[in-house]
């Protein structure tokens, strides 16, 4: 019976082996980024998110992975992302936000290091971040009303958003030559100090993301009224930030 690993290690090995039989020669690098590379993994509760370079990835290639998806679903294995080096070498303006958010927290599991050289034009971070920013707090208004003020979907919400706009605060930081940090927990505080944000409340909506404080439904509006305040006044200094 397949079980989900209490740490992303337990699987390196048997997730390699499969993708070597499956791929062959065509199989570049494994790397592992997200929550899994930051040590914020949790136990069923966390994918664990795997870069898959190969040097070709048509869809009849990437067939010789179908077989593997159940197996590694069961075991909170997202579907990769399968790149080329070719790929990710031309993309960097196109998605900087992502690749730097890989960029900032990963583990070669097998094969080259196709990351760590990568650099970053804070033009195109900064275009990104402001259209990532205007566009996720859109989402975030809708989906407030589409969950009828129930607890525990604007909980869901509040932990999915954040996570939406981490790799977004992370890249804010690398345009300022803030500080390289990892923990979500550290990226609120130090995103809140560069921008001036309300620090106490994002800290409050992270425990509360994590199910560590109970909030009633009584505050949730007042609550999600200061939320959606502080990224648009974030998205507004980011229009007008200077690279």
């Amino acid at each position: 019976m397949a079980k989900i690993p209490k740490i992303p290690e337990e699987i390196f090995s048997e997730f390699c082996d499969d993708l070597k039989r499956a791929f062959g020669n065509n199989l570049v690098s494994v790397i592992l980024f997200g929550s899994g590379a930051r040590g914020e993994y949790i136990p069923k509760k966390s994918d664990l998110n795997f870069l898959i370079v190969v040097k070709d990835n048509s869809p009849s290639e990437l067939i010789a992975y179908r077989k593997c998806l159940p197996k590694w679903r069961k075991r909170n294995v997202s579907t990769p992302l399968f790149l080329t080096e070719g790929y990710i070498r031309t993309s960097l303006d196109t998605f900087p936000v992502e690749f730097q958010e890989m960029k900032s927290a990963y583990e070669v599991i097998h094969g080259e290091d196709l990351l760590a050289d990568l650099s970053f034009d804070k033009s195109d971070l900064r275009v990104q971040a402001e259209r990532e920013l205007k566009g996720k707090l859109l989402h975030l208004r809708q989906e407030f009303l589409e969950s009828q003020g129930k607890v525990e979907t604007l909980t869901a919400l509040v932990s999915s958003s954040l996570a939406a706009f981490a790799p977004v605060f992370r890249a804010l930081l690398y345009i300022t030559d803030e500080e390289h940090v990892v923990k979500r927990a550290d990226l609120l505080q130090h995103v809140c100090d560069r921008f001036h944000l309300n620090k106490d409340l994002f800290l409050r909506l992270l425990k509360i993301g994590r199910g560590e404080e109970k909030i009633p439904a009584s505050e949730m509006n007042d609550l999600f009224d200061l939320y959606v305040e502080e990224i648009d006044k974030l998205s507004k200094d980011v229009d007008t930030l200077t690279v």
